[in-house]
């Protein structure tokens, strides 16, 4: 039986408290810079110039303003007041405000402010639909309601066994039987008496892809957000120092987190999908 554990008003808080490191955590160390630079080779990919587009769940406006500079026109949502408010500061600060229709406040689970098949892509990165627990499928559909025939959708949630992957001291910090639960069910899910501590789904990549086809889709692109520089931490920042080593360690890792093999190795799981 599906357990009800998405609590909006979790997200929003846990978001607030986030602050100014939703902003600054993608430029944060070689890793995150990393996860940047594959998220938004996809956006460079497909978006193109003149698009309208939904940013849902777009915490401080790291992707705002990458879309903002492929030429896009954004319509900036998000259910954190907080992360909404950081978002107009730093698009005012960097020069991307005017390229924002507009900032709403709304929960991605019900965007009825918005009406049917008005944007020609969502962009749905940072984890949003992995937020939403057992709500996934009415919160794509809401996604889907939105958009224009053959528009884009780019999400990315986390990955479980990736997760692990990159965080495994502090995995096994964890009671065993707790470690075993997240494992079996992919919720990542602490009570309120153990603190304000991150809560979101952990997907597969079966799982993911499943979801997804269930739904009226296409799948464009499946990839890992980061795989083979995972694990590297301070040895990376060497070669990000040489420009020739880092532009080819960028375009490996684009090449390898499409590998079916190399997709549940990195912290998230990116698609890129059009509704048909």
């Amino acid at each position: 039986m599906t357990r009800n554990l998405y609590d909006p008003e979790f997200v929003a808080r846990y978001f607030d408290e986030f602050g100014e490191h939703e902003w600054t955590r993608l430029l944060s160390t070689p890793t995150e810079e990393v996860k940047l630079h594959i998220h938004s080779h996809y956006l460079a990919q497909y978006v193109k110039k003149d698009s309208f587009i939904l940013d849902a769940g777009a915490g401080a406006g790291r992707f705002t303003q990458i879309l903002a500079n492929l030429g896009a026109t954004i319509v900036v949502a998000d259910i954190s007041r907080g992360q909404l408010e950081l978002n107009k500061r730093y698009a005012e600060e960097f020069d991307f405000a005017k390229s924002v229709a507009k900032w709403l406040h709304l929960d991605i689970c019900d965007m009825s402010m918005l009406a049917d098949k008005t944007f020609d892509a969502v962009v749905c990165y940072g984890n949003p639909l992995a937020y939403v627990f057992e709500k996934r499928d009415q919160a794509l559909q809401e996604i889907l309601r939105v958009l224009k025939p053959a528009g884009k959708v780019f999400l990315s949630v986390s990955s479980l066994w990736g997760s692990i992957h990159a965080l495994l001291p502090g995995v096994l910090m964890i009671n065993p039987q707790k470690n075993a639960e997240i494992i079996r069910t992919g919720d990542l899910y602490f009570d309120t008496n153990e603190g304000l501590r991150h809560r979101c789904h952990l997907f597969r990549a079966v799982e993911l892809q499943e979801f997804l086809e269930s739904h009226q889709v296409s799948i464009l692109n499946l990839s890992a957000s980061n795989c083979l520089s995972t694990v590297w931490g301070e040895s990376l920042k060497e070669i990000r120092a040489n420009p020739e080593l880092w532009h080819e360690l960028l375009r490996l890792e684009i090449d390898a987190c499409q590998e079916p093999g190399c997709l549940e190795m990195g912290t998230h799981l990116l698609a890129v999908v059009e509704k048909r």
